[in-house]
């Protein structure tokens, strides 16, 4: 058992069927405990409003993953944003190039491990901010990220 990190673009995947929802599933069916930055809220509702926008959600269910999502928000360990955890993620980005919400959520995932003093799994699908926080030795997931298939 372990204690996951979910960014959003491994969040999301809880919420709307696509290529490796199961799997993020069954991560966190299996985890001890899951948790993301509160900077997941907005970025899940900018998500699902987008992929409405753009025709890749009908209205209803990305109503309906909005709101299972919101159902589903107080049982996650919800990382509060700080002084501390801004500034570090502001040398994150600086230092790797990571934008600047991706930065918050490794951020966020580094000071949570540390608070613990055990190491968690940082879950993204975001190929520079998985090498990033590998490289900052946090546990990644997905174990590797290849390319996606034409």
């Amino acid at each position: 058992m372990s204690i996951i990190y979910l960014d959003t673009s491994a969040l999301l995947k809880l919420y709307i069927q696509e290529a490796h929802s199961d799997e993020v599933r069954k991560l966190v069916d299996t985890a001890e405990g899951a948790g993301t930055s509160m900077l997941a809220y907005p970025e899940m509702a900018a998500a699902l409003a987008r992929a409405k926008r753009m025709h890749l959600l009908l209205d209803d269910a990305a109503r309906s993953a909005w709101n299972h999502f919101l159902n589903d928000w107080p049982d996650f360990t919800r990382l509060k944003l700080s002084v501390p955890l801004t500034e570090r993620a502001a040398r994150l980005a600086w230092d790797f190039g990571l934008r600047g919400y991706d930065a918050m959520h490794l951020s966020a995932a580094l000071i949570w491990q540390e608070t613990l003093e055990e190491r968690i799994v940082f879950a993204t699908f975001d190929r520079l901010l998985w090498r990033v926080g590998k490289n900052a030795s946090m546990l990644v997931w997905p174990e590797e990220l290849t390319a996606p298939s034409p």
